[in-house]
Formats: C-alpha cells, structure tokens, sequence
C-alpha cells in the first residue's frame, strides 16, 4: 500500500494533521473528492488509467477515518482512500486523490509492481511526488520550508523517505539506498505527462 503522510507543519516533523480541530467529516470529505473528480488534472489522469486498461469505478476514491497520521493511500485491488480526519480544504483533498491516482497509474502499468520492494515503492513515490504538484515552491512555503534553489527536488527526496520507512519491508538504509538507485531514472519518467506539469 502507498500512503500519503498527513500534511506537514512547519517544523518539517510530519507530526501535524488537521485532526486537531477534527478535519472534515466523511460525508464532507466525500463531498470534496466528488469536486476533485472534476478538476482538469485528475479527470486527465483517470482517463489515462482507463486508457492503461484499469477500470477506475464509481468507488474507486473514498472517504475514510484514518487512525494513522497519513493523509490517504492507494491499495492494490481496492483504490483510494482519502483521510476525512485529516483533510481541512479543497486543494488538500485534491492533492491527496493526485497523488494517489499516480500510485494506482504506476500500479496498472506495471505488472510486476511489487509495493514490498524498497525501489519500486520508492519509484512510485519519487514519481508521485514529483508529478503531483506536493512540492511546488507555495506549498512548500506553507510549510515552513524555504529554501529557494532545488526546493522541490529536497522536498520529494523528504516525502519519498517518509513514505517508504513507512512500509513495513524498508529499513532507513533501504529506504535511503532504494531512493538513490532509482532517483534519476523515476523523477525523468513524467508518464502520462509529457513533461512534469
């Protein structure tokens, strides 16, 4: 399973989620996804799925109380799942089904994707975090991260990091060394994109 830590505070620790003023109910959050189904990125991508020969159903993306501090997941054989407790606004849910749509891309175009490799999960990742638009230079600075020069390539390498020790087949080491192997090749494939948008 690829899961999507719950957004960042400013301290970089990855411990903050919106949980703390409750984030959004269920229904709320099924509300949101519903309007992100139709924004411009994601119906391109679910066309892309389709297109790849995966069947993206009416339940596909769905809301769920997550107990972890992940902000959502893609699950083989089961599809999306989006945190209500820890979604606040629109572009979170957004960003989250983005992210995750990649994950289930990478899924059905690889038959061999194996979510227990350390590099295949870390390529998943990389491309996710690269193609989704979770690094550009605002949303980073909502974060409290400020660097202006290679801003996004750090801030993937973080998220990549956090995703994969994440997996319970990844130590730090392989999580790290799995990243490096596969960076140059993975952050270059922008698949089904002609470039990274």
């Amino acid at each position: 399973m690829a899961e999507e830590p719950a957004p960042e505070s400013g301290s970089g620790s990855g411990s903050f989620s919106s949980a703390v003023n409750g984030g959004k109910s269920i229904e709320e959050c099924q509300d949101m996804i519903r309007r992100s189904l139709r924004t411009p990125m994601v119906k391109f991508l679910r066309e892309h799925l389709e297109k790849a020969g995966c069947v993206v159903g009416e339940n596909f993306i769905k809301a769920v109380h997550c107990d972890k501090q992940i902000s959502g997941g893609y699950v083989r054989g089961e599809g999306i799942v989006v945190c209500s407790n820890h979604m606040s606004i629109q572009d979170e849910v957004n960003q989250v089904v983005i992210h995750e749509l990649i994950h289930a891309y990478d899924d059905c175009r690889a038959a061999n994707l194996d979510w227990a490799n350390c590099a295949h999960h870390a390529c998943s990742e990389i491309r996710a975090g690269h193609l989704s638009g979770d690094c550009h230079y605002k949303r980073e600075l909502l974060r409290g991260f400020t660097k202006i020069r290679g801003h996004e390539q750090d801030c993937v390498q973080r998220r990549v990091m956090k995703s994969v020790i994440a997996n319970p087949y990844c130590s730090e080491a392989a999580a790290k060394d799995a990243m490096e192997a596969v960076w140059d090749v993975c952050y270059n494939d922008t698949q089904p994109f002609d470039r990274a948008p």
